[in-house]
């Protein structure tokens, strides 16, 4: 499990750079400051928990368990969250209104946020 979080955490984190240089140059020119800010907000988003993600994938104090189960709370999150985040903020490049699925970023936030608590609790639990 190790493997697939650690190999997960890199292509999020090489992933929200890309998206992060892509938004500041070719998107610049065609979206407002506004939808430029919220873009770069799913990116920071996205390295932060692909940072999160690298930790656990090499942290030797965290259950197997725990270790799924953040693994999939965080990936969900990120993929509604950050996803959602990016086809809102492009909204008015294509023909499709993703305002309509809008309601999906804050339960990829909630998602984020169970990744993290699972961690405190896990960490909470233990005796030393």
């Amino acid at each position: 499990m190790d493997r697939k979080i650690i190999r997960t955490a890199a292509f999020l984190g090489m992933t929200a750079i890309i998206l992060g240089a892509f938004g500041a140059h070719a998107l610049k020119k065609v979206l407002s400051l506004e939808q430029l800010n919220t873009f770069e907000t799913g990116v920071k988003y996205q390295m932060y928990n692909a940072l999160f993600l690298l930790f656990v994938g090499l942290s030797q104090s965290i259950s197997e368990k725990t270790k799924k189960i953040i693994f999939y709370v965080i990936t969900s999150g990120l993929l509604l969250f950050s996803g959602s985040i990016y086809l809102l903020a492009t909204n008015n490049l294509t023909a499709f209104d993703f305002k309509q699925i809008g309601f999906i970023t804050p339960i990829g936030g909630l998602l984020l946020i169970i990744g993290w608590f699972w961690l405190f609790i896990d960490f909470y639990k233990k005796k030393s």
